[in-house]
């Protein structure tokens, strides 16, 4: 599907952005959302245009950690990233009565912090979330802030140091030790 996605991509290249959010929706009602959402990505005009609706509309029905992470870090992250959509959208997430959409608060930090969509590190946001989250006990929500935290590491390696020595009594026991680990080892779960 993935060589789909980059044949169409290549096809759409200098297609209007609102005919790329149509296509997202119109992939959204069939059940191929993480397709759509590619779509934008891969259609820079559209990524850089893209505002806060079509984003909340494009991830309304989340209801699975996989579909949840491809939004967050394929079309939210990266939105995020690019100024379109602000910091208060990604804080209203993370005080969602929706799991999923606390969920996809804490990965869109990822692109934030993905050398691979563009991020270069970005403690103050990042952390400004997890901190929001930091006492969510929800499963999914306690390996959000394992990763949030893990993938900013390389980056600002201090900055997350600081934050669990200053966190520590609040942070998951499996959000410490994985942290702690991937600041150690570069690993979460280093071998033996």
């Amino acid at each position: 599907m993935r060589a789909v996605r980059v044949a169409l991509s290549r096809k759409l290249k200098s297609a209007d952005p609102l005919q790329i959010i149509d296509a997202a929706t119109r992939l959204k009602a069939k059940g191929l959302d993480w397709f759509g959402w590619e779509l934008i990505y891969a259609h820079k005009p559209t990524l850089k245009s893209i505002n806060r609706d079509a984003v909340e509309a494009l991830g309304q029905g989340m209801a699975s950690w996989q579909e949840t992470d491809g939004f967050g870090m394929i079309l939210a992250g990266p939105a995020w990233l690019h100024g379109r959509i602000a910091d208060r959208d990604i804080e209203r997430w993370a005080r969602s009565d929706d799991v999923w959409w606390r969920r996809a608060a804490l990965v869109a930090t990822t692109g934030l912090n993905n050398k691979s969509r563009g991020g270069r590190g970005d403690a103050g946001r990042t952390l400004k979330i997890v901190e929001l989250l930091i006492d969510d006990r929800e499963d999914m929500i306690v390996k959000a802030v394992s990763w949030a935290l893990r993938m900013l590491a390389p980056w600002q390696p201090k900055a997350v140091e600081d934050f669990v020595a200053a966190h520590g009594d609040r942070l998951a026991p499996r959000v410490k030790r994985e942290v702690r680990n991937k600041l150690r080892t570069g690993y979460k779960n280093p071998k033996s």
